[in-house]
């Protein structure tokens, strides 16, 4: 079976490397913890005066490279391509692309070894790409196809009010995945 999965949030912790990096270079700026994130884009949640300065975390160098992976991703991600699924990464660029997408590469090469890099998908539109299920945090997505995947939603406080999806963190993947 076909398993895509997102990168940034399902594997990659980016609301933990956001928050890092803005308490670390703006410490006397608000900051929105993770509970209270309401909105999927995080520049979302923060007052429009702060815009500029969420964005220049997210498009600095090295950002995306260095994004801790989430508790337990890696070693359910292997786990599944043990059992035989063919398991891809299936990630959105930014359209300010010129760090994030080496750096996504570079991720996954750090943390799953160069091979698994031949398993990351490329898309800013996941609903042309083929799979069984697709597990990512993005409440709802969209695109120029009706998706063939099935949509698993990765829970993240900020997609709470989806309430007709499977839900899935990688404490209760394999109950939800049933496979």
């Amino acid at each position: 079976m076909i398993i895509l999965i997102d990168q940034d949030g399902p594997l990659a912790d980016f609301e933990k490397g956001f928050l890092d990096a803005w308490r670390a270079q703006f410490p006397n700026e608000h900051f929105v913890p993770l509970h209270r994130r309401r909105t999927f884009y995080v520049r979302d949640d923060y007052p429009k005066e702060l815009r500029d300065k969420v964005e220049s975390i997210y498009f600095a160098p090295g950002f995306y490279l260095n994004l801790p992976p989430v508790n337990g991703s890696l070693e359910a991600l292997k786990m599944l391509v043990e059992l035989g699924h063919d398991v891809r990464i299936c990630t959105s660029p930014l359209s300010r692309y010129e760090n994030c997408v080496l750096e996504k590469y570079q991720w996954i090469e750090k943390h799953l070894g160069r091979d698994f890099t031949k398993r990351i998908v490329l898309s800013k539109d996941k609903t042309i790409v083929r799979g069984k299920l697709l597990i990512d945090d993005k409440p709802v997505i969209e695109g120029e196809e009706t998706a063939e995947w099935e949509h698993i939603l990765y829970d993240c406080p900020y997609n709470q009010e989806v309430g007709n999806k499977r839900r899935l963190t990688w404490v209760n993947w394999e109950n939800v995945l049933a496979l």
